[in-house]
């Protein structure tokens, strides 16, 4: 999985944050979303997936079949 955030669309509600926060943050300036990890662990990707659905703005895109790095 791979997430991509819009932060130009974000309007700093927080849910992202609250319900990952190992790969979502807050701007401390405007409190829009900050992407903390693009490619997250298997283990954060039931939490990003409620993330981008709770998202009231839906600002959050997942790419569901992204390979795995091989770094």
């Amino acid at each position: 999985m791979t997430v991509e955030t819009d932060t130009s669309r974000c309007i700093a509600v927080g849910n992202c944050a609250a319900i990952a926060p190992a790969v979502f943050d807050q701007s401390d300036e405007d409190g829009t979303v900050l992407l903390l990890d693009a490619a997250p662990p298997e283990r954060e990707h039931e939490p990003v997936r409620e993330a981008a659905l709770r998202c009231p703005a839906a600002v959050i895109t997942l790419h569901e079949n992204t390979p795995a790095s091989d770094e």
